[in-house]
């Protein structure tokens, strides 16, 4: 399959799941946890539906190249399952069996891949010869 049709189909499900978790936070977790926790959870969308965005927007232009993109789509599957899962499971801790602080340490690990997904982008362009 083509890396840009990767990036559109993982950045809508990310959106897709993303406007799903936003909802699930206003109105599902209202009464079930508390304000930071819920605030905590948002912050979570907020970082999934950004780099759904970022990844829309890498399939609609052309100065990356088809190994750039495998490179950004692994980086942001997996710091977004790292950060914002992570950050779900922290938030919504007291609501499971599982101890989700037992894993928190993986959330920076996700947001490190999520900022080196950016950094790729910019040292591209910053290399690229040719006008964009």
């Amino acid at each position: 399959m083509e890396e840009k049709k990767k990036l559109i189909i993982l950045g809508s499900i990310l959106g897709f799941i993303g406007i799903i978790l936003g909802a699930f936070a206003a109105h599902g977790l209202e009464n079930l946890i508390s304000e930071d926790s819920i605030d905590t959870f948002e912050t979570g969308v907020k970082y999934q539906i950004y780099h759904a965005l970022f990844l829309l927007f890498l399939s609609a232009q052309n100065f990356t190249t088809n190994k750039l993109n495998k490179t950004l789509f692994w980086l942001v599957l997996l710091g977004v399952i790292f950060f914002s899962g992570s950050t779900y499971g922290l938030a919504t801790n007291e609501l499971t069996n599982f101890d989700f602080k037992m894993i928190g340490w993986i959330t920076p690990i996700g947001g490190t891949l999520l900022i080196l997904s950016w950094a790729l982008l910019f040292i591209n362009v910053i290399k690229k010869r040719n006008n964009l």
